[in-house]
């Protein structure tokens, strides 16, 4: 074949795909030298893996099972899911939504597919649209998501010191400015790759500046409330949704990456041209994800383990993880990021003279995967210094491993700054 489509160029050979490719071959390695600091793969948590095994033996014992694996749902999803989360979300949060606010996909990666190009790109008008990242560095899997040029734009942050080599990064709203180009904004709550929990004050003045622009304002909130609830801040949590918010949910980082359910919250027209998207790129999305979370949510067992297991094991893994990294880099010209979500730290290295893409090969030649910084600051304009000195680590992963890791990633630093 002589050459292939201009939709293939985009989308066949991008940044995360090659990230993916080299962990995916990791992960498959039987190598016991590797550590494996990269991705974003949710940790293993024995009473989350139990509570699923039994959902998922008691779904086979169901006549459930028959309509999960049988039968096509509808392109906006698994019916009775989507009821249950409606009477959940309707209990706990008094939104006041109907089912015909939710929709289901193949996962997040596929609900922002879906949304991006649904909002922004070539306009019918001969106008061209673009989706906001108000806080940089954002989500690297945006990145590559657009179907058209010039699709994404974002903004340098403010920078707020504290102790112990730890900083956070905080929306410019003085250099925020809302164009007519733009579509929509969007932000991650918490934040891949930083693990910022942005603030309820921030979040209130981001809806309000949509509003006023009569734009939507999109909320990843994969790792957020009400599950996962990977947050570790004590305020700053409110979940917001209304008319013109677009929330997104997945149950990936609850522990079932690998049925790829995402989840859609958001007015009526939004959901009706979701469900055809679906309908008209995949038929319908998925129903084991479905399935295996449907009793959870309406029992309420789903916050339970959200309480009792999985937010404490991440808050155990984020201490455990910040403090051997103050220890291992004690030494060394380095800023944390104040870790409030998620389950990632996020390393910025101000006298780092080469890009962390050189960095990242240089420590895959030694077994440590990690996830260079530079492509996390999506269409940022001017060029930033700090986009190539930051690097983000998964401490979701045994704790030896992670000193490992941690320990090698000082010597290559160590070494790079020594040849300057």
């Amino acid at each position: 074949m002589k050459q292939f489509s201009s939709f293939a160029k985009r989308l066949s050979n991008t940044g995360i795909t090659e990230l993916m490719h080299d962990l995916g071959e990791a992960n498959k390695s039987k190598d016991p030298k590797i550590c494996m600091l990269g991705g974003g793969n949710p940790a293993l948590i024995p009473e989350v893996i139990n509570t699923l095994t039994k959902e998922a033996k008691s779904l086979i014992d169901s006549s459930y099972f028959e309509s999960s694996v049988a039968y096509y749902s509808s392109p906006q999803g698994e019916g009775t899911f989507i009821s249950a989360l409606c009477d959940f979300l309707n209990h706990h949060f008094q939104w006041g939504i109907s089912t015909k606010n939710i929709a289901l996909t193949n996962g997040s990666q596929s609900s922002f597919f879906y949304l991006f190009n649904l909002l922004a790109g070539d306009m019918p008008d001969g106008s061209h649209k673009k989706i906001l990242f108000p806080l940089s560095p954002e989500y690297i899997g945006y990145r590559d998501l657009g179907l058209s040029d010039n699709m994404f734009f974002s903004k340098k942050p403010s920078i707020e010191y504290s102790d112990n080599k730890q900083f956070k990064y905080h929306i410019d709203f003085d250099a925020l400015e809302i164009t007519d180009d733009i579509a929509a904004i969007c932000i991650s709550r918490p934040t891949n790759p930083t693990g910022n929990v942005i603030t309820d004050k921030e979040l209130e003045r981001l809806d309000l500046l949509a509003k006023q622009h009569q734009i939507p304002l999109i909320i990843d909130n994969a790792y957020g409330l009400p599950f996962p609830g990977a947050i570790y801040t004590e305020s700053n949590t409110k979940l917001h949704w209304h008319e013109n918010v677009i929330l997104g949910m997945s149950l990936s980082k609850l522990g079932l990456p690998g049925v790829r359910t995402g989840i859609i919250i958001a007015n009526e027209t939004i959901i009706d041209h979701i469900s055809n998207l679906n309908g008209t790129l995949c038929l319908a999305p998925n129903n084991m994800g479905a399935g295996l979370a449907k009793r959870l949510i309406e029992s309420g067992d789903i916050l339970t383990l959200r309480d009792q297991h999985i937010q404490p094991f991440y808050q155990q893994k984020m201490q455990a993880a910040l403090t051997l990294a103050q220890n291992i880099f004690q030494s060394h010209h380095v800023y944390i990021h104040k870790p409030e979500g998620a389950f990632f730290l996020w390393l910025w290295f101000p006298d780092l003279t080469v890009s962390t893409k050189t960095l990242y090969q240089r420590l895959k030649a030694r077994k440590v995967f990690i996830i260079p910084g530079e492509d996390f600051f999506i269409g940022i304009e001017p060029y930033w210094e700090h986009q190539y000195q930051c690097i983000r680590i998964n401490y979701a992963v045994n704790e030896e491993k992670l000193r490992e890791g941690l320990c090698i990633i000082a010597e290559e630093i160590e070494k790079l700054v020594a040849s300057c």
